[in-house]
């Protein structure tokens, strides 16, 4: 015959000797990342200072020698994090806009282009994570 147990009663099995004797020298918390299936971040800063822009590092690398000073910049933040590589596909076919930074190992997305195009690249993968992924979205915030 099995017992099942709620998690607060599995806990409280667990730990209560432990408390009641102030012997927390036996207790071990560890902590564990379990990525759901949403975007927690969805933003758009409307025009770029040279300074927000070159703090994001949208100057280095592959952005070398391109002058998005003024333009719009979308970040985003996915989980899992490897979805940010269908988020950029989805913004480039949608929109004239540039990948200013992707990681797939953190889930971030930096778009940069006009506000429209921003705007619309979002949006569209707001709709498209939602609706045919069924992942939880946030609202896009500027």
């Amino acid at each position: 015959m099995s017992i099942r147990l709620t998690r607060e009663e599995f806990l409280e099995k667990i730990f209560h000797n432990c408390y009641q004797e102030n012997n927390i020298e036996h207790l071990r918390w560890t902590r564990v990342s379990v990525p759901g299936r949403e975007v927690d971040l969805a933003h758009i800063i409307g025009v770029s200072d040279r300074k927000v822009y070159e703090n994001l590092g949208l100057h280095i690398g592959v952005h070398e020698g391109e002058d998005h000073v003024g333009e719009a910049i979308g970040l985003m933040r996915f989980t899992p994090w490897e979805s940010v590589v269908i988020a950029a596909d989805i913004a480039v076919k949608n929109s004239s806009i540039s990948i200013g930074f992707m990681d797939r190992f953190n889930g971030s997305l930096i778009l940069v282009g006009t506000i429209a195009d921003v705007e619309n690249a979002e949006t569209e993968i707001l709709r498209y994570f939602n609706d045919a992924l069924h992942f939880n979205v946030c609202s896009l915030t500027k």
